[in-house]
C-alpha cells in the first residue's frame, strides 16, 4: 500500500517541478520580448520568490518518494544495473536526477549569497529543461525499452 502512495507523491512532485521549469523556459523566455523590461523584472521576481519558497518542499517530496520507491521495489535492479535494460535506465535516471539536485542546490546557494546573475538563471533553467526531458524519456523507457 505504501508504494502506490510514494508513486503518486513522486508523480505530483515531478509534475510541479517539471511544469515550473517548462513554464519558465518555454513561456517566460518568449513573453520577455513582448512585455516592458520593468514589468518583466517584477514578474520574474514574484515567480522567483514563490519558486524558492515552494521548490525545496517539492524536491524533498520528489526525492524522498523516489528513494522510497527504490528501497521498496527497485533496489535489486540497482544492485547490478548493467544486467538489465531497466536497471541501466533507472541508474541513468538517478544519475541525471542527482545532477538536477546539484543544480538546485547551486542556484539556492547563489541566491542566498546574492551572487545569482541573469545569465546563471538562464543557463540553469535551460540545463534543467534538458535534464527534465531526459528524465521523462528514461522514466518511460524503463518500462518500454529492453535489450
Amino acid at each position: 500500500m505504501i508504494y502506490p502512495l510514494l508513486l503518486t507523491l513522486h508523480l505530483f512532485a515531478a509534475l510541479i517541478f517539471i511544469g515550473t521549469v517548462f513554464f519558465e523556459v518555454l513561456f517566460l523566455e518568449s513573453i520577455r520580448k513582448q512585455i516592458p523590461s520593468r514589468v518583466m523584472d517584477l514578474v520574474e521576481q514574484g515567480i522567483g520568490r514563490r519558486a524558492r519558497s515552494l521548490m525545496p518542499w517539492v524536491l524533498i517530496i520528489l526525492f524522498g518518494a523516489g528513494l522510497g520507491m527504490v528501497w521498496l521495489r527497485y533496489l535489486p535492479a540497482l544492485g547490478s544495473p548493467f544486467s538489465s535494460s531497466f536497471g541501466t535506465l533507472l541508474a541513468l535516471k538517478i544519475l541525471i536526477a542527482s545532477s538536477v539536485l546539484l543544480h538546485f542546490l547551486a542556484a539556492m546557494f547563489l541566491f542566498r549569497t546574492k551572487r545569482m546573475k541573469a545569465t546563471y538563471v538562464h543557463f540553469i533553467h535551460r540545463s534543467l529543461f534538458v535534464h527534465m526531458v531526459a528524465i521523462v524519456l528514461l522514466a518511460k523507457g524503463m518500462f518500454y525499452l529492453s535489450w
